[in-house]
């Protein structure tokens, strides 16, 4: 069915753009909601994971005989309860490593064992029963450490991809990755100022505020339900039965309402175990992982090493940008944020010379994964801080300079493809235009800017539209709903068929009720999924006319379909009075059973997003304490289907990145054991550190969606963490090329900067 997409300003919504009260609201502050943790079964045994105290080591022997002795333990798992089902490479089997070590442990966290038992302290008491022979080796958690010849060799089988010859000797770098075009050399050599620095960031948690959960139960046939919190249960599903032999027909996953995920929840970590464990057991099984557990042993974001060179001419024309880019992605290749940060890194410039290279390194830490636009916020503080820097050797306005060398529409993109319309000029005049920027600014206080990308992902989506005789719809999605996305779905449903929103209500179906549905990550939900949701309400309405032009008695295609009735339709349809949906609904036994709309697709054409933020920060001379006076977020949403869900996310997201620029980081010990395993010491923002985060949405349509939409959840965490370094170094006259700025690394640069006599970068 095609899209139908109507030009700009000619399409008129009634639902669509509103701000009706979200469906779990109530559940959700009345505390009815059941998260993850909250599962029951009758019979449940309580699951604990023993976990490496070492950073790497090999584990030589693992003894739970005592352990199975102890009376209320019902089960015991090792290494040797999970047979490798993979074939012994890839993705997979390094998932398989993760869920529980193998041959080594590969940094502090990693489960080694795990028991099932009557009573949470028989399960603590079982995990100190259990004897593990370590040989501890050396560690590395340093990506520029790991990069060295001598460093620590985390496999002896890891040659590096993506390098032509390949290395005849192993390393610890998984793959290179380049991306650009022209030629960045001949382009330097036009460029009147050439700014070169070197970044570096530390990893950053998701810091979601429910932790892993997971009820699974097996039973004798080999049947097996998992209730979890996650992004995504078909992939939970899809990888628990792989990794445990189990057919997928008989693994059935259903989706709790999920206390924040932001990424973090896009991958298994105690699903398999609670599997394997009820599979032993012959009972329910429930694990829910302690906050310290979620630090140490769930995936954060990588940690960088970043050098920067781009070059320009005298008038503000960038000739050249050259990028080096070393993510740690933890233990196992596959760190996805090393290539998404390569390909978005200057995805915001108009530029004829560019080359990205990226490295994928592994590193005694725990497996990295996913966090809001993965890759892309390290990337971007670095390029931003030097587009900054020039703009004031060149002593043009950091926002004249970035709108003269802003990609637009045409553009070949530093990745490869060709933009089509897109919203980053509009951001930049926007931000250009606003109260904000114009605003004065008061003692030690800074205004810094930064621009940001993010590409936007489609992908598989399958919905089912169920219409009973009232004539109420329930929408049945495969999209776990992170960020109020059953609220859009029902909208735009009720947008297609003209009835009111509150006829509308969404389930997020579990693995057996729909087709295959994608993760709900790299934003895609409201694009894929409510385009899904539009196709299958087309669907019911071609339907319903069907219905319609069977009790008139004329033919399907003199019957249209406006504001939630059939109507006759042409000369030659008759002089029927319309019929209602609910009067469609109502006869629909009589009339041919049953109706219902279906859709089932792997969505293309989700559009890139831009956005532009604003950030004034006050920093104290005497403590090195940064304080966000005011921040602003403006971006390009193609068509905001709930403005508050909307702004919500450019709220959500700069705060979090506010939070990594200036307090979050892991902090490792020489030991590589994690010394900040708790919100104790790894301090995420709180009310009391914030301003109230201003939005301005720009709607800029999305060819490739029916209303113009473009995902918007992770672009706005891609420029937090450069605004507020650029507004840091206008305040203090100090550049800084390490994030956090916490108190005391700024302090000890202003310091510096004191006694070199002036502005330095540190």
């Amino acid at each position: 069915m095609p899209l139908d997409n109507a030009p700009e300003g000619k399409r008129k919504f009634n639902v669509v753009g509103t701000r009706p009260l979200r469906p779990d609201g109530i559940d959700k502050v009345t505390g009815r909601a059941k998260f993850g943790a909250d599962a029951s079964a009758p019979g449940q045994l309580v699951g604990r994971i023993l976990r490496s105290p070492h950073a790497h080591a090999i584990i030589r022997k693992i003894d739970t005989s005592k352990a199975e002795k102890l009376p209320g333990v019902k089960a015991v798992i090792t290494r040797d309860d999970f047979p490798d089902h993979t074939g012994g490479s890839g993705g997979l089997y390094d998932t398989l490593c993760n869920v529980m070590a193998r041959e080594k442990a590969f940094y502090e966290g990693h489960a080694v064992a795990a028991v099932a038992a009557t009573s949470a302290s028989i399960a603590r008491q079982a995990l100190k029963l259990i004897k593990v022979d370590y040989e501890v080796l050396p560690h590395v958690t340093d990506v520029d450490e790991a990069m060295k010849p001598g460093a620590p060799l985390l496999h002896k089988d890891m040659f590096t991809d993506g390098v032509d010859p390949k290395p005849k000797k192993p390393s610890n770098i998984a793959r290179r990755f380049e991306f650009g075009h022209g030629d960045v050399e001949a382009g330097f050599k036009k460029a009147d100022i050439i700014v070169e620095r070197s970044f570096k960031t530390e990893a950053a948690h998701q810091g979601y505020i429910e932790p892993h959960a997971a009820l699974a139960s097996m039973g004798p046939d080999g049947s097996a339900e998992l209730w979890c919190c996650t992004q995504g249960h078909y992939m939970v599903r899809d990888v628990c039965s792989q990794l445990l032999g189990i057919d997928i027909a008989r693994l059935r996953v259903t989706q709790s309402e999920i206390g924040g995920g932001f990424g973090g929840k896009t991958t298994v970590f105690i699903e398999p175990v609670a599997l394997a464990l009820a599979r032993k057991a012959n009972r329910p099984v429930k694990v829910v992982m302690t906050r310290e557990e979620v630090f140490k042993a769930s995936g954060p974001t990588a940690s960088t090493s970043i050098d920067i060179k781009i070059g320009v001419t005298k008038d503000g024309l960038i000739t050249a940008a050259d990028g080096v880019f070393r993510y740690q992605g933890g233990p196992f290749q596959g760190c996805s944020p090393a290539e998404f940060g390569a390909m978005s890194a200057f995805a915001q410039f108009h530029l004829d010379n560019v080359r990205a290279v990226a490295y994928d390194v592994v590193c005694n830490r725990p497996k990295t994964i996913s966090y809001r636009a993965p890759g892309a916020p390290m990337a971007n503080f670095a390029v931003e801080s030097v587009i900054e820097e020039l703009a004031h050797k060149l002593g043009m306005e950091p926002i004249d300079f970035r709108i003269k060398n802003a990609a637009r529409e045409g553009t070949k993109s530093s990745y490869g493809p060709v933009y089509g319309p897109i919203g980053l000029g509009a951001t930049l005049e926007a931000a250009k235009n606003h109260p904000h920027f114009k605003a004065p600014l008061g003692p030690n206080q800074g205004r810094g800017m930064a621009a940001g990308f993010w590409f936007n992902f489609g992908g598989q989506s399958c919905v089912t539209l169920n219409i009973p005789v009232d004539g109420s719809i329930t929408v049945s999605v495969g999209s776990p709903d992170i960020g109020g996305s059953r609220a859009a779905m029902c909208m735009m449903v009720a947008e297609e068929m003209g009835i009111p929103y509150d006829h509308v209500r969404a389930i997020i179906a579990d693995t057996s009720a729909l087709g295959y549905n994608d993760v709900t990550d790299g934003s895609r939900t409201t694009f894929a999924t409510g385009m899904a949701c539009i196709l299958a309400a087309r669907d019911a309405i071609k339907k319903l006319c069907a219905r319609a032009a069977a009790t008139w008695g004329i033919p399907e295609d003199a019957v249209k379909w406006e504001n939630g009735y059939a109507k006759p339709a042409g000369p030659n349809a008759g002089d029927f009075a319309p019929l209602s949906l609910k009067e469609i609904a109502e006869a629909s036994p009589g009339t041919g059973g049953p109706i219902a709309g279906h859709h089932e697709f792997s969505a293309d054409g989700a559009g890139v997003s831009f956005a532009t933020h604003i950030c004034d920060v006050e920093v104290d001379p005497e403590t090195g304490r940064s304080s966000i006076v005011r921040y602003t977020v403006i971006q390009d949403a193609g068509k905001a289907v709930h403005p508050s869900y909307v702004e919500g996310q450019f709220q959500g997201g700069a705060v979090q990145g506010i939070g990594w620029a200036l307090n979050e980081e892991y902090i490792y010990g020489k030991d590589g054991r994690l010394q900040n395993a708790g919100f104790l010491d790894y301090r995420i923002p709180v009310c009391s550190d914030l301003p109230m985060i201003d939005t301005q949405i720009l709607e800029i349509p999305n060819p490739g969606h029916p209303y113009g939409v473009r995902g918007v959840g992770e672009t706005s965490i891609v420029p937090p963490l450069a605004a507020i370094a650029n507004a840091v170094a206008n305040a203090t006259g100090v550049r800084f090329t390490q994030i956090p700025l916490s108190p005391p690394r700024v302090l000890k640069g202003i310091e510096e900067a004191k006694k070199a006599g002036g502005r330095k970068a540190a």
